[in-house]
């Protein structure tokens, strides 16, 4: 993989790798674990998992599950789960195949105009990628959402175990720090325009702003992460409620119950 693109074969991805592919003529790019035997566990909004095949997979970038010829168990999730297995074909539909880079220099990331392609970041052994995996395949990964819970920040969390405590801003994914991060360094830079004549260094000063936003929100070196085991992410997201707190809440409710 270059600086440039991190396009790989077939043949050169193993089991628990982070894989993408653009779609949409490289509008946006979708993200997930190769788990090995032409198998990818991804995230995926629940309403487009079951559009019928008269709509346009471009405009909801739909999956349809019982589309795939090959493998019986393509298309398989838990009921109200985003979370999807898929073969390798039917995730990248006819894309092109990258391979998200891990543990990479902070000048090669800064290098990576494109965010969504690496992190600082250190991966975790592949047994353990794998098993996140299939555990939020059988469990879910919460509501989707495209800026704080989206399939680059599934593949993420698969990969580190790393999770964000301030849930306000902007989720571990790349591609979303760099959709609102462009924008931002835009409107930052523009003062400089009565100060510079030359638009090169406007230019040059907007990118490198632009740069710096993305490398800020970076999992690698942001201090508001934690490390969580993947049996405890739902209590910690507030996906449901600790076996104590339920004991606690329940004895309540029976106390008021009682006292009326």
């Amino acid at each position: 993989m270059g600086v440039l693109t991190n396009r790989v074969e077939r043949n050169e991805i193993k089991a628990g790798d982070h894989i993408y592919t653009y779609r949409a003529v490289f509008a946006y790019s979708h993200h997930g674990i190769y788990v090995g035997g032409s198998k990818v566990v991804h995230f995926r909004p629940e309403r487009n998992l079951n559009i019928g095949a008269e709509t346009s997979s471009e405009t909801y970038d739909s999956f349809l599950p019982s589309s795939c010829p090959t493998f019986p168990d393509c298309g398989f999730r838990q009921p109200n789960s985003g979370v999807i297995l898929s073969c390798l074909d039917c995730f990248l539909r006819n894309g092109s195949l990258y391979c998200f880079e891990y543990g990479v220099t902070p000048s090669v990331f800064l290098a990576k105009v494109r965010g969504g392609t690496c992190t600082t970041a250190a991966s975790d052994p592949e047994e353990t990628v794998i098993h996140r995996a299939m555990y939020l395949l059988q469990n879910g990964f919460g509501n989707y959402d495209v800026f704080q819970n989206n399939c680059e920040d599934f593949a993420l969390y698969c990969k580190t175990g790393l999770l964000i405590v301030d849930r306000l801003g902007v989720g571990r994914s790349g591609q979303a720090s760099s959709v609102i991060g462009a924008p931002l360094a835009a409107i930052l830079s523009s003062p400089l325009k009565l100060l510079m004549p030359s638009p090169v260094g406007v230019a040059t000063v907007t990118a490198g702003m632009y740069c710096m936003s993305r490398y800020a929100t970076d999992i690698g070196v942001r201090s508001d992460v934690i490390k969580v085991a993947v049996e405890d992410l739902a209590v910690n997201l507030g996906w449901l409620v600790h076996p104590e707190e339920a004991s606690e809440e329940n004895e309540a409710s029976n106390t008021q119950i009682v006292s009326r």
